[in-house]
């Protein structure tokens, strides 16, 4: 029963939820420097950090015969990909924060984080309803 809750889709969904978080608060820190001067966005990178962890992930799989305690530890973290835009700037004050660039960001991410909670729902129920049989 360990294997259903340490599984490779909970883990992915796991990586997932966590890089959504930090982006959303990567998003919600340039909309509250939308005024400040000087301030450049930073963004997550969310498909490249996701596809790195997914990787990372196969390349540290061992052989299936080998009989030592799996470490679920992931190498790859969100933080690793959060990228500063300092080439830009859209005021004279050198801010370069478009804040109805970042509203619809974080509009797409919220939905994104809504659909692997969703996803997440859908996993758990499946091992509930297993569980229950």
């Amino acid at each position: 029963m360990a294997d259903w809750l340490n599984s490779s889709i909970l883990n992915l969904l796991e990586r997932g939820l966590d890089g959504l978080a930090l982006r959303q608060k990567v998003l919600a820190d340039n909309i509250a420097n939308v005024d400040t001067p000087g301030f450049k966005k930073s963004d997550l990178n969310f498909e490249q950090y996701l596809q790195a962890a997914i990787d990372s992930r196969q390349d540290s799989r061992l052989p299936a015969n080998k009989d030592i305690t799996y470490n679920h530890s992931w190498p790859v973290k969100a933080r690793d990909f959060v990228e500063k835009d300092l080439a830009t700037s859209f005021r004279n004050d050198g801010n370069n924060v478009d804040i109805d660039s970042e509203m619809t960001k974080l509009a797409q991410n919220n939905l994104h984080y809504d659909a692997l909670t969703t996803m997440l729902i859908g996993h758990l129920s499946i091992l509930k309803t297993v569980i229950k049989e």
